[in-house]
């Protein structure tokens, strides 16, 4: 008796040889060759080359998956770039339901082998049952494939029919994996299957043909009803394959509906659903040869997106949906399932339908959206709802329902922000009662109209619906919310934190379930609240409520209130003279920005400003113009007061730094704080404004003048202000007045380094200047040693030649600090001084930035690059990176090299 291995292994090369015997199945069922043969292309048909190309791209990764809807052209595709590549062993199996059974689907990839000529050993064997395969039966195939001088591909068509089959897919990944070079798997499937596809997409080895790669282009579109007779223009083919999405069936009816035309051309562009050729075509070939069950659902789904047999269902008032679908998918009849028996129309198909179901039933179809409406909202789905509520003129309960379940912040915050606006634009006037208002409030507020919100948003307190229910709570607390962003609007602090209140009482009587489903309500009240209180100069309190903010807000919807948050938190830290925390928080806001995909415009721009300042602060100009530019075109420059002030003050210190003096007036010029916000000034906003302003009086050699902006604001009391009162005394002769403001300068606990280094330049300027040369040297030192682990030069640049002169005296205090000596050593000129190409011919380089010349400095001292590293608390590979850049500026290739290079042009 032979073994059953034998028998299998003879029943796969069935038929190849010895036309007696017929292949079976595990289970005893003929093979089906007509699986086995690689699909006939039509004439009509149109090689697509940059789909070959993927294609044979595909042919050197393990895996090409090849995934569309129904009618996308996939088999096509690949039947005609088998047929036309070079000859290879190539294996075909078009998969069937019945393939889930791993026996059944093994011993149809063998008989494929065996079909398509590649010899499959004895040894292999093949499934003894139709509902399992031996794993060594796949350990022998797979070593098999690995030890061949050539690989096989092997294509998998209608994958889609055995997707949810784990044991297949399973199987399938092992042989895949374990083949190595010896297969290429080709997939052509509807859906995905249930392979690590990520695993393959990390590695490189996925090759991904998506529904968007088929779509037809116009190009592709001409040459397709080229192929089919039809003469038509290029811009034709464009509204052909606008109006079709590219849909490879849709493109075929059409282009055959268009051949009846005497225009084609013209044909294509009056076309309007419902009346047309094309439209009576798709009627007459899809819809009219439907039984009328089949039909009626039809019409009455068109008004959706997607449809589920529930949904279906309650349209059509009958509970028939779930097998017709499914019908109309087998049948390839316009219907597409998207998982979850969720299914879809083809738009073209149900644009037309819309039209017939006004004609077949007129009025029906608003009632068909309020239907639709009501069962998406009790199944959850309120993004789904609104805008069948919406197009049924139902905007009591569209605005209800989106008040009610806590989404008011969605107007404001998140990628439906936008959809929203748009679709409560429309809302009619009619609309009555403290929903709609809100909504209409809330929109007014996101585009910064604080009259026209404030008014909506009394007259919905003013109709607050009485008792504790959740949805009296609900409007309650998407009152307070939208009160604290009119605050901050306003510039309130005040009315902002009364209004915060007002959200924690309201929060308290709603479940916290119904709260954890809109984070982002939250975050948005301590993001606006915080905000407030930074206007007030209230800083402790819109730190700790900002750092709220940002422990509150987890999720997607809540990445720009975080990314605001963090954007502030950045600003804090650098008014309290802290340019590492600064940055740091600086750096984190935006990429918080760049995870969520949050566009540069549509970023708060305060953490590039923020990054600006350190820049100026460390005197790296290049990089404080690029991090400005980015602010500037974020739309929140023209509609934000602190980032528009802001703005303005570190245009003016940047252009003082390059010398400029005249130009940093000027930008000061037209910035009226009183015009920026309804509400009262911000002290620390005006006092960081006559700073600048002094700033610059000085940079233009008028110290009178910079004393004068000081003396015209008698109240100003911030420790920055005072500071920067003193520095400009001391330069104007005023030694003894700088030194009682400073004795005089009130203790704050938060003060940072950078304060510091200022006050101790400041003093030391004052007492140099009434000869105590030795206080000087010993405050001058104190002032290099708190500056050097910030970076911080520009305090030593603006404090004019006396600490030049002092550190060329002091030859050891120069070396001590060389981080600094380089830069004083030469005068700014787009980023290089003229200083510097004294006694150089050579081309003129290009400018090395602030880090690179720590790093240059450092070189010069023959420190290693792990003592520079430590040293400048960077990791080993940044020092090697900025390295490389030096050597490439400075034209060398060695260190020595690049240090007589630098001392050449004065930057040591």
């Amino acid at each position: 008796m032979r073994s059953v291995m034998g028998v299998m292994s003879h029943s796969v090369g069935a038929g190849h040889g010895d036309p007696s015997v017929t292949a079976v199945t595990p289970g005893g069922d003929p093979v089906l060759a007509a699986r086995l043969r690689v699909p006939a292309v039509p004439g009509t048909f149109v090689r697509r080359e940059r789909l070959v190309e993927q294609l044979t791209e595909g042919a050197l990764s393990p895996l090409t998956l090849v995934n569309g809807p129904a009618g996308a052209g996939k088999t096509l595709l690949v039947a005609d770039w088998i047929r036309a590549r070079e000859p290879g062993e190539v294996a075909w199996l078009t998969v069937e339901p019945e393939d889930c059974a791993p026996g059944v689907f093994w011993a149809y990839v063998l008989h494929a082998f065996g079909h398509h000529g590649i010899a499959v050993p004895e040894n292999i064997g093949s499934p003894a049952r139709p509902g399992e395969v031996d794993h060594s039966l796949l350990a022998r195939l797979a070593a098999w494939l690995n030890g061949r001088d050539s690989r096989v591909i092997l294509v998998l068509d209608e994958f889609d029919r055995v997707a949810g089959c784990a044991e297949v897919a399973e199987g399938l990944q092992f042989v895949l994996r374990h083949a190595g070079e010896g297969l290429r798997l080709v997939i052509v499937s509807r859906t995905e299957p249930l392979l690590p596809l990520h695993r393959y997409r990390a590695a490189g080895e996925l090759v991904d043909i998506r529904a968007d790669d088929l779509a037809f282009r116009a190009e592709e579109t001409a040459a397709l009803v080229d192929r089919h007779g039809l003469p038509l223009s290029a811009d034709g083919a464009r509204v052909l394959t606008e109006r079709t999405g590219g849909w490879a069936a849709g493109l075929r009816l059409c282009t055959l509906a268009a051949r009846r035309a005497g225009d084609p051309d013209s044909f294509l562009k009056e076309f309007e659903p419902g009346h047309s050729t094309v439209a009576d075509f798709l009627l007459g070939e899809v819809l009219r040869v439907q039984p009328a069950e089949t039909q009626d659902l039809l019409l009455r789904t068109s008004i959706l997106e997607e449809t589920h047999p529930d949904l279906a269902n309650a349209l059509t008032g009958r509970d028939d949906a779930e097998p017709i679908l499914e019908e109309l998918q087998r049948a390839n009849a316009f219907v597409e399932p998207i998982g979850h028996s969720w299914y879809r129309l083809h738009p073209l198909f149900a644009e037309i339908l819309r039209v017939h179901l006004g004609v077949r039933h007129p009025g029906l179809e608003p009632e068909l959206h309020r239907t639709a409406a009501r069962w998406l909202l009790r199944a959850g789905l309120l993004d789904e709802a609104l805008p069948h509520a919406a197009d049924a003129g139902d905007w009591e309960l569209a605005a209800a329902e989106f008040i009610d379940r806590l989404a008011i912040g969605r107007l404001l915050t998140g990628l439906a922000a936008e959809r929203l606006d748009g679709l409560f634009a429309r809302m009619a006037p009619e609309a009555s009662g403290p929903a709609p208002d809100l909504v209409r409030a809330a929109r007014e507020l996101a585009h910064h109209d604080v009259d026209r919100g404030v008014a909506y948003l009394r007259r919905a307190e003013e109709n607050l619906p009485g008792g504790d229910g959740g949805d009296a709570a609900a409007v309650r607390l998407s009152c307070a919310v939208l009160r604290v962003l009119a605050a901050r609007v306003a510039g309130s602090a005040d009315l902002a934190e009364t209004a915060a209140r007002a959200v924690a009482d309201a929060e308290r009587a709603l479940p916290a379930d119904r709260l954890e489903r809109s984070p982002e309500l939250t975050a948005l009240m301590l993001t606006d609240l915080g905000s407030a209180q930074l206007w007030a100069g209230r800083f402790d309190a819109a730190r700790a409520t900002l750092s709220d903010a940002v422990r509150t807000a987890q999720g997607p919807s809540t990445a720009f209130p975080r990314h605001e948050a963090l954007s502030r938190l950045a600003l804090i830290d650098f008014l309290y003279g802290r340019p590492g925390q600064a940055e740091s928080h600086a750096r984190g806001a935006i990429a918080e920005a760049e995870h969520s995909g949050l566009p540069v415009s549509e970023g708060t721009g305060m953490a590039q400003l923020v990054l600006a300042a350190v820049a100026i602060d460390r005197d790296d100009l290049a990089a404080a113009r690029g991090h400005l530019d980015q602010a500037a075109g974020t739309t929140a420059a023209a509609r934000d007061p602190i980032v528009a002030v802001e703005l303005a003050i570190l245009r003016s210190r940047l252009l003082c730094a390059r010398g400029d003096a005249r130009a940093a007036l000027l930008a000061l010029d037209d910035l009226a704080e009183q015009r920026l916000v309804a509400a009262g000034p911000s002290p620390w906003v005006s006092d960081r404004i006559a700073m600048a302003t002094a700033a610059a009086r000085l940079a233009d050699g008028d110290p009178r003048a910079a004393v004068k902006v000081f003396e015209e604001r008698p109240g100003h009391s911030c420790p920055e202000s005072l500071v920067a009162e003193a520095w400009a005394r001391v330069a104007a002769g005023e030694g003894e007045r700088a030194l009682r403001i400073l004795d005089d300068l009130p203790e704050h606990r938060n003060r940072g380094p950078v304060l510091d280094v200022w006050g101790l330049l400041t003093r030391a300027r004052a007492v140099d200047a009434l000869g105590d040369s030795a206080a000087a040297e010993s405050l001058l030192q104190k002032a290099l040693t708190a500056a050097r682990p910030h970076h911080l030069r520009r305090p030593f640049l603006e404090a004019g030649p006396w600490v030049r002169q002092l550190l060329r005296d002091r030859p050891a205090l120069a070396r001590q600090h060389a981080w600094l000596t380089g830069t004083l050593s030469r005068r700014p000129v787009d980023g290089w001084s003229r200083e510097e190409y004294t006694g150089y011919a050579g081309p003129r380089p290009e400018p090395l930035s602030a880090r690179e010349r720590d790093v240059l400095e450092r070189l010069a001292q023959l420190m290693s690059t792990e003592e520079i590293a430590a040293d400048l608390q960077l990791s080993v590979n940044t020092v090697k990176t900025h390295l490389k850049s030096i050597y490439r500026k400075l034209a060398a290739t060695r260190r020595g090299e690049a240090v007589r290079r630098a001392r050449e042009l004065g930057l040591l």
